[in-house]
Order: C-alpha cells, then structure tokens, then sequence
C-alpha cells in the first residue's frame, strides 16, 4: 500500500503541469518601460568556487554531492550505492563546520549535525557556490557568519522570453543499474511581479551493482579476492517543491515548501566476507521558507527570513549471517524514530555611512527541539530543546583598490532536557577579518588574506545519546587563516575567450575537538574535548575558453595538497595517533572538467582524482593504507527543436573505465554504469 500511494502521488504530479497548461491563455504582448539598475563596485575578497549554468547542466553527475567533487578543497564521504549516505567536508576541518543553504536559508541537523547532499538533485539548480570563511558582504543574516566555509544551493527562478507565460520541462533518467527517475518543472508567470515554480521527481532503484572485493594479509599474500554484489542500497524517494515569487518597489520576496519522503536501505561495511545486513532507514523531510528584501533608501535596506522545518527518521538495525549465501536475520538490534522540529527567523539592517563605509546588524533566532521513539532501550530519552540566539555586528570598507571586511559574532545557547542530564548554557564571541587588494588598475589581479576563529556547538547526539554523550562538553574551536590571489588575463589579443586562475594558501587549527574516547569499559565510550588537530594546504583553480570557429570549448581545472594532523594528548601523554594525518585526508587530490560545444551538440568528460590516505583506523601504518582512485566520466548532448518546443537526449558513461574503488574503506563504489535522459522542454 505504502508503494501504491507513491506511485498514485508521482503519477498526479507529473501530469499536473499539462492539465494545468491546457488551462492557461495566451497573454497579449505588453511594452515595459526602461529600467536602469545601479549598484556599488563588487570585488571578491574571499576564496569563492562556483558550478552554474551549462557546466551545471552538462555535469555527469546525479546529486549535489557528486557535482561538489568537483571543488578545490572539498572531500565528499560517500558510504556506497544509490541510497548511501553522503556529506561534505572542506579543508579537513570536519562535516560539522560546513555550512550548506538552501535558497539562502541554512539547513538543520540539531541532532547529528550532518546534511545528507544525496538527498537534494541537480534538476532544479541554477548554481552551486562554495566559500571559505564567508561571502564577500555584509548583508546576510547571521547564520551565513557562523560557519568554517559554507556551500550554498541556489535553485532556478522563472525566467519567461518575450510574451510566453508558462515554461515546462519534463525529464526521465535511467541508469544501467535499474534505476527510474521522472521529474518535472513547471513555470507559471501570475503577472508582472508574480511567478511561481513547482518541481516534482521519484527515484526508485534496487541499488544493485557487482564489485570486486579484495583484500591481502600483512605479509602481503591475498586473503579475499571475490566479485559480488553490493545489496540493501535499494531506495524509493519522492521529492517535491514549490515557489513563489515577487518583486516590489526596490525589493523582491519569495516563499518556497519543500518535501522529501524515502525509504532506503543503508548499506554496511563489507568486513569477514559478510556481504549484506539489515539496515533499513525511512525519511520523511519538510520545511517551508519565506525572504524580503527591500531598499528603503539610497543609504539604509533591509532583509528578512523565516523557515520552519519538520523531519522524521526511522532507522532499523538488525543482526544478518550468511548462511551458504544466504541472509538470515538474527534479531532486531534498533529500532527508533527521531522527531526534530526547527523554527528560524532572521532580521537584517544595512546602512551606509560613506559611499564607501558600509555597517550591518544582523539578528537570529533559532528553536530546535528533538523527540524520540527508541523501542530496546530502557534508559530515558532526554527529550532536548535548543534556544540559540545569534547577532553579528559587521562593517565593509573601500578605498581605491583596498577592502576591508569584519564582522563579530555573538552565540547565545539555552538547552532544556527532561531527563538524564543537566543541559549546559553557553555564550561565545567569535570574530573574522577579510582584507582584498587590487595593486594595479591597468590588471585584473586581486590579493586576499582572512582569520576568522567560529566554533560549532555540540549536536544532541553529542551531549545527550545513551551511554556516548556528555553534557558537559565545551565547543568546538576553529581558527582558519588564508592567503591567495585571483588573476583574470586579458585576451584580447589571445586565441583565448577567457583565462582566470586563482591559488590559496591557508591553515586551520581545532582545539577542544569532540572526539569519542573509550572510558575503564571498552564497550562504553563518551563523547570527549581531546582532539587538537592542526592542518595546511594549497589550493588552486584554473578557468579556460576559447572557441575553434564554431565549436566552443571550456575547461575547469583543480588540484588540492592537503596535510591534516592529530596532536590530540590524553592527561598529557601523547596518543599513538601523534602526529600522523588524519583518516580520509588525502596529500593530494584533483578535478577536471572539459565541455566542447558544437551548434546542438555538446561533449563533456570529467576527471576526479584521489590520491593516497588512511582510513579510520586512527594509526597511519601500512595496513591502513586506502589507495587512491579516480574516475572517468563522459556525457554526450543533442538538442532538437520543433518549432516552440525543445527535446533533449543524453547519454552518460559514469566511471568510465571501470575502476573498482572505495571513497569510505569498506564500503564499495559502482563500477561501470550507464545513463540515459531524454528532456522535453516547452
């Protein structure tokens, strides 16, 4: 029955849009009047990465988290299959201290503090934008001042061409691996201040793909050489969102709803030749945002959000053996559900005090509560609120070629628990300062350097979960600094249509990092301020294009060199660890992305490469060594347009040259896979 009403309910939505045009009238032609926009000189003083537009669209890849692969910097844990978990970390400095928003609005996780990017698609994405530290402004709430780096997901908003109305564009994705995904968007133009957008998409696969598993002894002889088959990373999953948009005198506003519903195996690590389990999670996603912005007047605008958010997890975990091939279960080990809701407003108020000087204050409020079901567990669930209350304080300044910016933070928590544990109130001040230079007019060349000290608080599940969390923990501290520049060449007189590099330097040190330590009991481990982990690295990024009379061509280029290690000391002593890289930062890593363009016809292939590094198992010997792997992927376009409407077909080889591989050690990546897309657009 469960399966039945999904697929009634993306059957609906798919066919909506076309009774929904049927309906709709052709609009006369109308003459706007001239506008004419002025705003004040822009200059980027912080390291910043973007996909958009073509490249966004032509990019072999299926979610946000593969398409961010492509960032300088940024390492993607990905736990295997179709369903697998998938999380983001940038410059080592942990999952946690990575920000990601949402049409401007940041997502939540007050129990564990990850975003799973498996979860939000491509389809729907104009630009996919990285900074570290912060952006390069002022006007922003204070959650965009609260995080190490932040990544932000910006979706599509209509765009309507002379007097058409209404835009659609229908989708359906199939991979070589029994995988279905249909999708719509549909545009609708209300009137000339008003449009609205409602995009659907259901993915349904078995998730089932062979892999080689291989594994050798310490003396180096073979101890497993098999080929299998990775199960339970099967998924159904429905997703659906709608906005509205608006402009009003000297600003715009928008509302949006958004709806996640899944069930998914979660696959587990492949270890003693045990090749499947009985992880199961059901997810059950929503939040509805709303933004104004407005200039009130030539020196003082102001910005307002709101969100509120619901989210349901239900994850079971039981016991499997195999059994002559076969899976027999065991027992149920877990069973719970989580409850989380968030409530989040903002207000922002930016007035400008010189042409040149420009201040900001900024004030949030967030409330997170999280209630559980966990069935096995005799102890008490301890039912925690969060009250988090945030101000910045921020200014801008610019002179010639000079610009200064700086912001300071202020963090007020209150926690209430019901049980088990006395919950801590904390009150932290963190500041940042950003400096960009331009020494020569005559040349695009901008210099930049930024500290900034954040510290992220400790998730539920850090402070409150059975037996593991400790109320009594301090934040977590992060000081990064960064050094680089920007260099835009003129090619004017080049066979090249552009030509743009750009390199960082930096350095990141954590102190009080949560770690989870063993206590007297080995089977008892808690939640601990031991870690110190100090990192450095260089990152660059190159930009190119140029064209060969009607083939166009452009390329991305990135390549990463990382180092990441654990100073951690328990009561003094050093751990075995002392020194060693931290698990799954890789010394050097790489991407590469190559478009040619050709009338209606367009090629692209792109490169990912990870070198070397150690998985989890804290000591960088060689038995813990993860080896590096990269893959290949290519895509090949062709559009057809009949009269006012549009298809477009694509083929897709994902890893292109088979590579048997593991982003997480254990957890096997798909091998070879095919994709197909056909799109027709109106």
């Amino acid at each position: 029955m469960y399966n039945l009403k999904k697929t009634l309910l993306a059957v609906f939505i798919l066919g909506l849009p076309f009774w929904l045009h049927a309906q709709t009238e052709k609009d006369s032609s109308r003459v706007l009047k001239e506008v004419i926009l002025k705003g004040k000189p822009y200059q980027e003083v912080i390291p910043v990465q973007s996909l958009s537009g073509v490249v966004l669209d032509k990019l072999a890849s299926h979610n946000v988290a593969d398409a961010l692969r492509y960032f300088a910097g940024t390492q993607i844990k990905d736990y295997g299959g179709v369903g697998g978990l998938k999380t983001v970390d940038v410059r080592n400095m942990g999952t946690h201290h990575v920000g990601v928003f949402y049409d401007g609005i940041q997502l939540g996780n007050a129990q564990n503090g990850v975003t799973d990017l498996g979860k939000y698609s491509l389809d729907d994405m104009e630009s996919l934008t990285m900074y570290n530290g912060q952006k390069s402004e002022i006007f922003q709430s204070a959650k965009d001042f609260a995080s190490a780096s932040a990544i932000y997901l910006k979706t599509k908003r209509p765009v309507f061409v002379g007097d058409k109305k209404t835009n659609l564009l229908v989708r359906y994705k199939t991979m070589s691996i029994n995988y279905h995904d249909p999708s719509f968007r549909w545009e609708q133009k209300l009137s000339e201040k008003v449009s609205m957008s409602v995009s659907s998409e259901y993915i349904k696969s078995n998730g089932q793909y062979k892999f080689r598993y291989k594994r050798k002894n310490l003396d180096g002889s073979t101890a497993y050489d098999t080929t299998a088959t990775r199960w339970n990373s099967d998924i159904e999953a429905l997703r659906f969102e709608s906005g509205i948009y608006g402009k009003i005198n000297n600003g715009s506003w928008d509302a949006k709803v958004y709806y996640y519903d899944s069930e998914r195996g979660a696959p587990g690590a492949i270890v003693e030749n045990k090749f499947r389990d009985g992880f199961r999670q059901f997810d059950k996603n929503f939040f509805g945002q709303v933004f104004l912005t407005k200039d009130v007047s030539e020196k003082y605008k102001f910005q307002l959000k709101g969100k509120f958010a619901y989210d349901y997890t239900h994850y079971i975990a039981r016991d499997t053996t195999n059994v002559l091939g076969e899976t027999v279960t065991e027992g149920v080990q877990s069973d719970d559900s989580y409850y989380q809701q968030e409530t989040y407003f903002s207000a922002v108020n930016m007035y400008s005090i010189l042409p040149t000087w420009d201040v900001s204050l900024s004030t949030d409020f967030q409330y997170n509560k999280l209630n559980a079901t966990r069935r096995g567990i005799q102890t008490q669930f301890s039912f925690p609120t969060r009250y988090t209350a945030l101000v910045s304080l921020a200014t801008s300044y610019r002179y010639e070629g000079f610009k200064v910016l700086g912001n300071v933070l202020a963090t007020r928590v209150i926690e209430e628990v019901k049980y088990n544990a006395k919950a801590p109130n904390k009150t932290e001040f963190t500041p940042a300062l950003f400096l960009g230079y331009t020494p020569f007019k005559k040349y695009d060349f901008n210099l930049r350097a930024f500290a900034k000290r954040i510290f992220r608080m400790p998730t539920f599940n850090d402070l409150y979960y059975t037996m593991v969390g400790s109320s009594t923990l301090r934040p977590e501290y992060m000081n990064q600094y960064d050094v680089g520049f920007t260099y835009n060449f003129s090619v004017k007189e080049s066979f090249l249509d552009k030509f743009s590099i750009q390199a960082d330097g930096y350095y990141t040190y954590t102190k009080d990092k949560i770690v989870a330590a063993p206590t007297g009991n080995l089977f008892r481990w808690m939640m601990t301020n031991i870690g110190q982990v100090k990192g450095k690295g260089i990152e660059t990024v190159v930009n190119l294009g140029t064209h060969i009379h009607k083939v166009n061509l452009d390329a991305n280029l990135t390549y990463t060199y990382s180092q990441s290690q654990d100073f951690t000391k328990v009561s003094g002593l050093q751990m075995s660890s002392y020194g060693d890289q931290i698990p799954y930062t890789p010394w050097h890593s790489g991407s590469g992305i190559l478009n040619a363009g050709y009338e209606s016809w367009n090629f692209n292939y792109s490169f990912i490469y990870v070198g070397k590094r150690y998985n989890g198992n804290v000591n960088n010997i060689k038995v813990n060594e993860v080896q590096p792997w990269y893959t290949h992927d290519l895509a090949v376009q062709k559009s057809f347009i009949f009269k006012k409407y549009k298809l477009n077909a694509m083929v897709e080889v994902n890893n292109a040259f088979n590579q048997q591989y593991e982003v997480i050690y254990n957890y096997p990546m798909p091998g070879r896979t095919f994709k197909f897309i056909i799109g027709f657009e109106l």
